[in-house]
């Protein structure tokens, strides 16, 4: 259910991009941003950290475009996504405190090595999903950085998640308790 309420934004926007222009899409997506927050306080009493950074950068970014009337800060504020993501992931990691075990660890048993390499996998990924969007926001036309936004990178998202799943599952210890098919 949560997962369905994170995309909710997203295709309020596509939707009135294609309806409209970028500005109402724009200003549709602060609204429902914000709205998506608060269902997910009510919902489950809490708000991730990485869904306030979201709002907080829809709102800048989208209010300038919105006031400023120009496409570019809306751009810009997938590639600052993504790289304030990898630096948090960098900086937790360094610190010795890395986000993604913190997320996972509880359910999960790895050795921090691996660990290790699934953040900076992700770090990785999430940098070259910035470089990515500023390459295809001012080398496309509008409507292809759009559908980019809303289908390449919600894809690759999902693809890179179902790659970490596989690596994480290849590093997972093996259960021991299981009896023996031999005997």
């Amino acid at each position: 259910m949560k997962q369905l309420i994170d995309f909710i934004p997203l295709i309020i926007f596509f939707a009135l991009y294609k309806m409209q222009d970028i500005y109402v899409a724009t200003g549709a997506l602060i609204v429902a941003t914000a709205i998506q927050v608060v269902v997910t306080y009510l919902m489950y009493k809490k708000v991730e950290k990485m869904q306030l950074i979201t709002f907080l950068m829809v709102a800048v970014f989208g209010g300038m475009t919105i006031f400023l009337h120009d496409d570019n800060f809306i751009k810009w504020k997938v590639t600052i996504v993504y790289m304030v993501f990898a630096i948090g992931l960098a900086v937790s990691h360094a610190i010795g405190k890395s986000a993604i075990k913190g997320m996972l660890g509880k359910e999960i048993t790895l050795p921090d090595a691996v660990w290790a390499k699934v953040t900076w996998a992700w770090v990785a990924f999430f940098s070259f999903c910035a470089g990515l969007n500023i390459y295809v926001a001012y080398e496309l036309p509008l409507d292809v950085w759009v559908n980019f936004k809303v289908f390449g990178l919600l894809a690759a998202t999902f693809g890179f998640t179902l790659l970490t799943g596989i690596y994480i599952y290849k590093h997972m210890p093996k259960d021991l308790s299981k009896p023996d098919s031999s005997d």
